[in-house]
């Protein structure tokens, strides 16, 4: 299947009335970008920092490509649209007005091919008043110099494209740095040779013939993913590859269940299964760490008081946990201890936990029964590899001690909102509707007996209430590439210093002779590396039991994302055991495209 890109890619979301080839719209991207000029920035508003308490609206008054500019300004933050026709009354400018009230930054999308009339002047003066404005113009600049007097960002590109219209957007969230001059006078203030130059800061969104990957080197994963949901490994999909700190590839596959009346989407959210522990509670240690809250040699007991007591774990150090040295047991399975009282249909003050849809535990039922087995539980291998969700559950504590803040508060607060990660956190229903979330579990016949959606689909975390150091996240494949891109980074992402680079270096390095692993990131087993020419050494990521995989390689300027829900419906029972790893095999072709370009 041959990889086509519209005016904008295709895994933007975005219909249009004619396909052109990568190649086209690589360059055609390119063109754009060369003739993109940012006015009126002395304040260095342009691109955006800090999105957290921002709440966005774009108005866009007779602008032809206002979907492809909306498709990407949602990939880095919220944003409500609203239309205008430029001719319109003061009366209609009045009422848009009056609708944007809730909103602090407004984007303002104008073209050449319609003339500014004074009501519309009149408008964005009287909106800059009470709000940050930023100006999109496309066309040839006769409307520049009127534009001059309103003294906002003004975003220019000579072409009225959708690919302009793309470059725009990127370069206000600085996923295009552009540096740009004009080449003539337009007015008394936009002179030949103004302009500001920004530098790029987050993800950009582009064909892969940008970064000299082609189109049909990408081709295989199609057939790849349509082969997996045939052969029921998944019934859908979403991949997304990004290099040298562009997405090139982000597509959407199959559907929700087998019986596909819901196609998957790109923005759907997954139940991430233990990519948990490198997308929440690992990232939350780094950041204590750097603010010394904790050392990696510090005992668990040191956070854990009742540990103190027990001999075989009172010495256990964060890093034995991080490394899964610490000897815990590998699992609980806390279901199996669960009597009729303990659950309800309804909920109460005496039974307030929701696992599922009605479906709730009693009151403590964590304190009083699933963390003493925890502490109860044996240590046997200390010193050696084996992986244990265990080790997470002790972590999770740590950080709520050392940080005086729930885990889902802590990591929402402290990363997901502020990297524009709006769709990634816990207890996903209490946020979005039950549609955008893709079920795990229908025929969950050994614990809860109902179709598993929105809800983690490991038992111990649901147990625990949905949040746990080992599982509870969930999350869409834009925002994992942005967390992830932010690790490639060193730390930084959107001009934010999230996590000091050493102690990205220090976490993802080789921490281990025995397992090659880094603190809480897995990275590529010591026979990989002898026997294939990828990936790296420097490579880390991880899996997730739901069928989920993140993958960051630092020579190759890459991450992978892969998300799927292979354990629907009930964990390979009704299909039998898997015959693809799909997961694996969508990397070696990213790694092959990769490579390819890079031995050249």
């Amino acid at each position: 299947m041959k990889v086509f890109f519209f005016s904008i890619l295709v895994a933007l979301g975005v219909r249009v009335a004619y396909a052109q080839s990568g190649s086209v719209h690589a360059e055609r991207m390119r063109e754009a970008q060369r003739q993109t000029v940012l006015l009126a920035n002395q304040s260095g508003q342009i691109p955006l920092t800090s999105l957290t308490n921002v709440n966005m609206a774009s108005v866009h008054v007779d602008y032809p490509h206002h979907a492809v500019f909306d498709s990407i300004t949602t990939k880095y933050w919220a944003t409500s649209p609203f239309y205008i026709n430029s001719q319109q009354r003061d009366t209609s400018f009045f009422a848009l007005h009056d609708k944007l009230k809730f909103y602090n930054l407004v984007l303002v999308t104008l073209s050449d091919q319609a003339p500014l009339s004074k009501q519309l002047i009149d408008f964005i003066n009287d909106q800059r008043s009470i709000s940050n404005v930023v100006i999109v113009l496309a066309g040839n600049g006769n409307n520049l110099a009127r534009l001059e007097a309103l003294k906002v960002p003004v975003i220019w590109c000579k072409a009225n494209t959708a690919e302009a219209s793309s470059v725009a957007a990127q370069v206000i969230f600085g996923g295009i740095g552009i540096s740009n001059r004009l080449d003539a006078t337009y007015g008394n203030v936009f002179k030949r040779g103004s302009g500001y130059s920004t530098t790029k800061s987050r993800l950009g969104y582009a064909a892969p013939e940008t970064v000299s990957i082609k189109s049909d080197q990408l081709s295989r994963i199609d057939s790849l993913v349509q082969a997996s949901i045939a052969a029921h490994v998944t019934p859908g999909a979403v991949v997304l590859l990004a290099k040298d700190g562009d997405v090139i590839f982000h597509k959407a596959y199959g559907s929700h269940t087998y019986a596909a009346t819901e196609p998957t989407k790109l923005d759907d959210i997954f139940d991430l299964a233990s990519v948990t522990k490198v997308s929440a509670t690992t990232p939350a240690i780094m950041r204590l760490y750097d603010k010394k809250r904790l050392s990696l040699t510090d005992p668990i007991s040191r956070y854990v008081a009742r540990t103190r007591t027990i001999p075989d774990k009172a010495t256990i150090t964060i890093r034995e946990a991080l490394l899964h040295e610490a000897g815990y047991t590998p699992y609980i399975k806390f279901y199996e201890s669960l009597k009729p009282t303990d659950v309800s249909t309804d909920s109460s003050a005496a039974y307030p936990t929701k696992v599922a849809d009605h479906y709730f535990l009693r009151a403590n039922y964590f304190a009083d029964v699933m963390w003493p087995v925890t502490l109860r539980s044996t240590v046997e291998t200390r010193g050696k590899f084996v992986y244990s969700d265990v080790s997470m559950y002790m972590l999770k504590e740590v950080v709520e001690t050392a940080s005086h803040r729930p885990l889902n508060e802590f990591v929402l607060n402290e990363f997901y909102l502020p990297l524009g990660m709006r769709s990634t956190g816990y207890l996903p229903r209490n946020r979005f509707p039950r549609s955008r979330i893709v079920p795990t579990t229908e025929n969950d016949n050994w614990f809860r007996n109902m179709l598993v959606q929105g809800y983690v689909n490991d038992p111990g975390a649901a147990m625990a209430g949905g949040v746990e150091g080992h599982a509870g996240l969930f999350g869409n494949a834009n925002d994992l590439a942005i967390l992830y891109q932010m690790y490639l980074n060193r730390g930084t992402y959107g001009g934010v210093q999230y996590i000091e680079p050493s102690t990205i270096d220090l976490f993802t390095a080789k921490q281990s002779a025995g397992s090659g692993r880094g603190y809480g990131f897995d990275r590529a087993k010591p026979a990989d590396l002898a026997a294939r020419p990828y990936p790296s050494s420097q490579a880390f990521g991880h899996s997730g039991y739901t069928g989920t995989y993140v993958w960051v390689d630092p020579k190759y300027n890459m991450v992978y994302i892969c998300l799927t829900n292979r354990v629907y419906p009930d964990d390979s029972k009704t299909y039998g055991k898997p015959t693809m790893n799909i997961r694996a095999m969508i990397l070696d072709t990213f790694y092959e495209a990769v490579t390819r370009t890079t031995s050249k």
